[in-house]
């Protein structure tokens, strides 16, 4: 392993980081530079993602014209467009079955409004929470008792067996449109489009896609079809698909895929179609939200996304797709008021669980190198949340379980070098999980409660043979070191030809060497604002710490008293001072030695 490098000395920060210089050669960076045009920043911070030098026009500007593949490319696409196409044009009842995350709601809204757009017949169904994630006999039969005749699932369906063998046994034929993780065995439905099925290819430029994204090509092909069958007149005229990549982005982003390849075409021309304002639903949700600048895939993520999750975590789950199907202002206007009232709800629920979780911990004298934590009265909507949570603070793998009878149902975040999905996958294995599942840095899982000791003695187990690698991974990672004097309106719109930011394309993170810090206060709820003044005693920008005011970054900048410090954080626009101001985000200090 490669010794690794302290940026401006910081081995141990306040935070207990270690500062880490990203791994890039300035032969690169250079290299970067030369064949993309661009500035040295920017060619450093491409060179750090790793984008080749002959891919930097497809991750800068990326265009549908020049990048969208054919949506053939996908096993079975074919089939299921034609089997679309074909119900539309015979006027068939159409089943649309989704999921109650926002990837599941905005696929869900972008195939029930393309189907209702061509004049089709379609019924859209959205479970709860409580009815467990994917299809279930109940639901499918409501889909027969209303006469469908065709049912897609969308974000679900490829584990399916049971539910969909009970549609086909009733005549009806079923397409799945998914992204998890398939078995060996597929579902015998009429077709399977899932870019992670072990028969496509590993290069398949799909297969990082989130479910709205196999959604859109899915419509891609049938809007095709539709039009080189002549089904479309000037009465009837062709859907313009572009004006739905504000969905497409939102579920893409919320879904924590790597925004890279085809994922940042669709997030970067999504944000593009948002700012047009054509969705009502979202429209009025961000006029609620106060998001007054244009927006970003931090709106995307952190404002408007756990607004639309709130309804799939605490009840009422169909309410998110309503919004984004919404017809009309006033219609829109009532349900994201409910959403805003459930996010108030969420988000108090999920302060006193995490007060709780918190106090769990600290109660304990050793956590074994993982955060394992439950309550008999917490909302399992909400665990994931926590487990999120808990996992930033105490950087180590967090498990949070809500007891439900005799059994308990959890969910789990993980850190860099720590695959938390292998793990619950293993313990499922050995009997002690009666069910369980996910991926490296996420899973569910559920259990008896009288096997919880054994559970966590399972996991501390398996993380140390097989997680050596965690503290390692998860260092604090500085992409470049700044003076004061370059934080500028400038340098912000330099770095905005690396947005969209998100997974697999962090946003760019920087040290700012010995800076005093003056008029430092409290504002808002717990944020801690004040002015860094650089070496030269001339140099000024004001810099935020968010929620920080009981930390110890927030506490050190409240009582600086002339000190001297390394700052670590973000550039972003001071919305506060006007557009295209900047101000320094905080996210860690280091003493200036």
């Amino acid at each position: 392993m490669a010794e690794r490098t302290a940026v401006l000395g910081v081995e141990n920060s306040l935070t207990s980081q270690f500062w880490a210089a990203g791994d890039v050669s300035q032969d690169v960076v250079e290299s970067v530079a030369r064949a993309a045009a661009v500035p040295e920043i920017v060619a450093r911070l491409l060179a750090g993602r790793h984008v080749a030098p002959e891919n930097v026009s497809f991750f800068l500007s990326p265009s549908f014209r020049n990048h969208l593949p054919d949506p053939y490319i996908l096993r079975d696409m074919e089939k299921a467009a034609e089997r679309i196409a074909k119900a539309v044009m015979n006027g068939e009842k159409i089943g649309v079955f989704g999921d109650y995350d926002v990837d599941g709601a905005t696929s869900g809204a972008l195939m029930t409004r393309f189907l209702k757009k061509v004049g089709a017949d379609v019924t859209t169904r959205i479970p709860e929470r409580e009815e467990g994630y994917g299809p279930g006999e109940k639901a499918m039969r409501e889909f027969v008792d209303a006469g469908a005749k065709l049912v897609v699932t969308v974000d679900c369906g490829t584990t399916a067996f049971d539910p969909l063998a009970f549609l086909t046994r009733q005549g009806v034929d079923v397409i799945v449109i998914d992204h998890h993780e398939p078995d060996v065995v597929l579902p015998d439905v009429t077709a399977v489009v899932n870019p992670k099925r072990l028969d496509e290819p590993v290069d398949n430029p799909c297969r990082q896609m989130a479910a709205v994204g196999v959604v859109f090509m899915t419509l891609v092909a049938v809007n095709r079809l539709l039009r080189e069958k002549g089904f479309y007149t000037p009465d009837r005229p062709e859907p313009n698909l572009m004006n739905a990549l504000d969905l497409v982005a939102l579920g893409t982003v919320c879904d924590v895929v790597a925004l890279r390849g085809l994922n940042r075409l669709f997030v970067k021309s999504g944000l593009a179609a948002m700012a047009q304002r054509r969705n009502k639903g979202l429209c009025v949700l961000a006029d609620l939200a106060n998001i007054k600048e244009k927006p970003t895939a931090y709106h995307l993520g952190f404002v408007l996304g756990p607004r639309l999750n709130a309804c799939g975590r605490i009840g009422n789950a169909s309410l998110g797709m309503k919004l984004l199907c919404a017809a009309d202002e006033a219609e829109a206007a009532d349900i994201a008021q409910k959403l805003e009232e459930l996010n108030t709800v969420r988000r108090q629920m999920c302060e006193n669980i995490y007060k709780q979780a918190i106090a769990q911990v600290e109660s304990r004298p050793e956590h074994d190198g993982v955060v394992f934590v439950s309550g008999n009265d917490w909302h399992a909507g909400v665990i994931g949340i926590i487990a999120g949570r808990l996992k930033e603070r105490y950087n180590l793998p967090a498990l949070v379980m809500a007891r439900v009878g005799d059994e308990l149902r959890g969910s789990g975040r993980s850190v860099a070098g720590a695959d938390l999905g292998a793990a619950v996958l293993a313990a499922k294995e050995k009997g002690i999980l009666t069910a369980g599942g996910g991926h490296a840095m996420a899973a569910g899982f559920s259990l008896n409660a009288d096997r919880a000791d054994e559970f966590k003695a399972f996991l501390v187990d398996y993380f140390k043979t097989h997680g050596s690698a965690v503290r390692q991974a998860a260092d604090f990672t500085i992409d470049s070191v700044i003076d004061v004097g370059a934080v500028s309106s400038g340098l912000l719109e330099t770095l905005s030809a690396m947005e969209p930011f998100g997974e697999g394309n962090p946003e760019p993170r920087f040290a700012l060497p010995d800076v005093a810090v003056s008029g430092a206060r409290i504002v808002g709820s717990g944020h801690v604002s004040c002015t860094f003044v650089g070496r030269n005693g001339k140099s000024r920008i004001r810099a935020i710490a968010f929620r920080a005011a009981d930390s110890i970054v927030g506490t050190s900048l409240l009582n600086a008293k002339g000190t001297l410090f390394h700052a670590a954080g973000y550039i972003r626009p001071d919305t506060f001072r006007g557009e295209g101001a900047a101000q320094f985000v905080i996210e860690d200090l280091a003493l200036a030695v």
